[in-house]
């Protein structure tokens, strides 16, 4: 595969754009639209440490689970407002059980859930992870920007479903 920016991996296309590699077109797509000039504050996959390398008592390790989310959106005061995750879609083939475990470690660990985002022609779908309802029976939210808390994620289900 190489390390060029059209490298091609299993998600798509490598891009580089501002400095910043992303793992796929859509990844790319939804910087340009939505964060670049949204005015808050970002981080563009930062990694985080899930579990420790653990050492078996009897010879062999079990390697570190780690979890980089696609970006983190914050307000003026350095604090998390959105951990995205970008995705081709909601279904099973968007989100894997991997993607649901490492979601789910995260929000434990960090007290902050992620959004799986899917990016349409003119705003984009956002779906609160391991929060309240199961994936199957969320209905997403829609929005064009990051004004908004990702609890709206969760309740637009139960406001459209009690």
């Amino acid at each position: 595969m190489g390390n060029s920016p059209t490298a091609l991996n299993k998600r798509g296309k490598k891009v580089v754009i501002d400095g910043y590699k992303f793992d796929s077109e859509k990844e790319a797509l939804f910087y340009q639209r939505f964060v670049k000039d949204c005015g808050l504050p970002f981080e563009v996959h930062p990694r985080f440490k899930l579990t420790e390398l653990t050492e078996l008592p009897e010879g062999g390790k079990i390697t570190q689970i780690a979890y980089s989310p696609d970006f983190i959106i914050k307000d003026h005061d350095d604090n998390w407002l959105h951990v995205i995750d970008v995705k081709n879609s909601f279904g099973m083939y968007g989100i894997d059980q991997a993607n649901k475990l490492r979601f789910r470690l995260f929000a434990i660990f960090f007290k902050h859930p992620v959004e799986a985002v899917v990016i349409r022609k003119n705003d984009f779908k956002v779906i609160t992870q391991g929060v309240t309802k199961p994936l199957n029976d969320k209905k997403p939210f829609i929005t064009t920007n990051f004004n908004y808390h990702w609890k709206d994620a969760t309740n637009y289900w139960e406001e459209n479903n009690d």
